[in-house]
């Protein structure tokens, strides 16, 4: 399937947000403008394995590029939040429900987004748990 021009994916973790444009080419990653070469190794790794669970059970090279901007929170919430838009626009490219089953079964939070989020802070209290101290004194 040749991905529409306009096609983008995305995906959350934590504040952090990645879009995820494709476009046909060779399988390069593209984060935040750097090519995946000039990343940490870990995170380099990260970002390559829903390709790498793609090329093992369909058995295909990868024939797109894919240009991922990413936005607000940490490092590391900016690159699970791209990993997770990685395996989506691949799922949604191949409509193959063997790739989403190998997904999940790996890891489902590489599909499924994390839920979790901050806490509220409550009226008239410092932090969301933390209670007013009293002084007896």
């Amino acid at each position: 399937m040749i991905p529409r021009e306009k096609e983008i994916y995305s995906g959350k973790r934590k504040t952090a947000v990645a879009k995820l444009r494709v476009k046909p080419g060779t399988g390069k990653i593209y984060f935040n403008y750097l090519p995946t070469a000039e990343l940490n190794l870990f995170h380099k790794l990260a970002l390559s394995e829903p390709i790498r669970i793609f090329e093992q059970t369909l058995g295909e090279s990868l024939n797109y590029d894919f240009f991922i901007k990413v936005v607000g929170g940490g490092k590391e919430a900016q690159v699970e939040a791209a990993r997770l838009t990685i395996a989506r626009a691949l799922v949604a490219l191949t409509g193959s429900d063997v790739l989403k089953k190998a997904f999940v079964r790996y890891d489902r939070n590489i599909l499924v987004e994390d839920s979790r989020r901050k806490e509220a802070r409550k009226p008239g209290d410092s932090k969301a748990r933390a209670k007013r101290q009293k002084s007896y004194r």
